[in-house]
């Protein structure tokens, strides 16, 4: 199937990371031309050198944190000067801290806001006006199980990621017209290093080992497993493509059967 992407322009959020580096390096095999961004240089320059080496098309990174509204801007004017516009743009933002949210002050909540949600908005409203003017846009935002089943002990995700399913339904009203799709992926239990993080985290709170807490939470995986990030990065791909232009507003399970809810 021909995806009909190749020479679009797609700027990569968390790229550095488990999900967004797969997203980026299946991108990348469809002959996209890539703009990635995170904040932690090393892995983030290493994703760009790997893909590079790869890659058909352009392959440009920039650091940046998500939590500066100042640096947001900043990647927005970047991208669009280094590679000329965007077309697509992948929404992925690191996970915050796991804990009661009994304990979670105000700072916290600010700070987490302003980078798990609001540079979404900022950047987003900042890369609509070319891609309304070119009448061809893709939006995809990934959020998590979280917001269709909330995770135990995992309220400030759960809280702030449902936020952004809600802001990506009314902005898909908005500009479907202009040919430009929005649309949610939830991941569930995909295996990255952030996975490994909530797993070791969980184990932790519960005393038990870690080998414990895997064996649980995959037994409650209908596919009996937890995913691999280019099962992820495919369904991610495949809904900022040509072939589905007319998905929009729609929120996008990759997990396995996991979440229980119709």
């Amino acid at each position: 199937m021909d995806l009909g992407i190749q020479g679009k322009r797609a700027l990569v959020l968390g790229a550095g990371g488990g999900l967004g580096s797969a997203v980026a390096t299946t991108l990348a095999a469809e002959g996209v031309d890539l703009f990635l961004t995170d904040w932690y240089k090393t892995t983030l320059e290493q994703i760009r050198d790997d893909l590079a080496a790869l890659a058909a098309g352009r392959v440009e990174s920039h650091l940046c944190n998500l939590a500066a509204s100042d640096e947001v801007a900043g990647l927005a004017d970047a991208a669009v000067e280094r590679l000329g516009g965007v077309d697509i743009l992948i929404n992925i933002t690191g996970g915050p801290p796991s804990g009661s949210l009994l304990a979670v002050d105000d700072d916290t909540w600010r700070k987490q806001f302003e980078g798990m949600v609001l540079s979404i908005f900022s950047l987003t409203n900042r890369l609509l006006p070319g891609m309304r003017k070119n009448k061809w846009g893709r939006i995809l935002t990934s959020t998590s199980s979280g917001v269709e089943q909330p995770i135990p002990n995992l309220g400030i995700s759960n809280a702030l990621r449902s936020s952004l399913v809600g802001w990506s339904k009314t902005l898909a009203g908005e500009v479907a017209a202009d040919n430009i799709t929005v649309n949610v992926i939830v991941p569930g239990y995909i295996h990255t290093k952030r996975t490994n993080e909530l797993d070791q985290a969980e184990a932790e709170r519960q005393n038990k080992p870690v080998e414990e807490i895997v064996k649980a939470l995959v037994a409650s995986i209908p596919a009996g497993r937890y995913g691999r990030p280019d099962e992820f990065a495919n369904v991610a791909t495949f809904l900022v493509s040509e072939c589905a232009s007319y998905i929009t507003g729609s929120m996008v399970r990759v997990d396995g059967g996991y979440i229980k809810a119709i």
